[in-house]
């Protein structure tokens, strides 16, 4: 049984630096819109780093369509190019300043996709949204919250002794 109906919201543009600042604010307002102000923050850089991809890698034009829809308890936003190419996650040297978009947006995110989509293709991603049961949100992973240095080999050391090897 549907609780709610379907929530729904187009943008098209051109990926250009300029617009996805734009594109950031009415995500931004139509999760307000909607009530959804805890997926603000991993929605906004979810999608601005799938902008971001498009700006840099789509040929032959910039040319895209962001969709945010809600559907019972996820939230899916999705990017429309129409470049064929389908990304895929790569691992980036430590020196590299790019390359790391995918990664982000699959640790940020419940779930994420690539699929071709007519001459072109649609990347995506969703987050959890409210639990109508409940009525509260349910914790979105945060990549960008890391353990301290210390705590984090003080938990290495931890498990290694567990396992008895030995870290370096």
């Amino acid at each position: 049984m549907i609780r709610q109906p379907s929530r729904h919201c187009s943008v098209e543009l051109q990926a250009l630096p300029a617009r996805i600042g734009h594109v950031r604010r009415i995500v931004s307002a139509q999760l307000r819109y909607w009530r959804l102000d805890a997926l603000i923050d991993p929605a906004s850089l979810g999608v601005t780093e799938l902008l971001a991809n498009v700006h840099r890698h789509a040929r032959p034009s910039k040319q895209c369509t962001v969709e945010l829809y809600v559907l019972l308890d996820q939230l899916t936003v999705s990017v429309h190019d129409l470049d064929p190419r389908l990304p895929r996650i790569r691992a980036a040297d430590t020196w590299e300043t790019s390359g790391r978009g995918l990664s982000l947006v699959a640790a940020l995110s419940e779930s994420w996709g690539v699929r071709p989509d007519g001459s072109g293709k649609v990347v995506w991603f969703t987050l959890p949204t409210l639990d109508p049961a409940r009525e509260e949100v349910r914790p979105v992973p945060a990549c960008w919250d890391a353990m301290p240095l210390e705590a984090a080999r003080a938990a290495a050391g931890a498990r290694a002794r567990e396992r008895g090897t030995k870290v370096g």
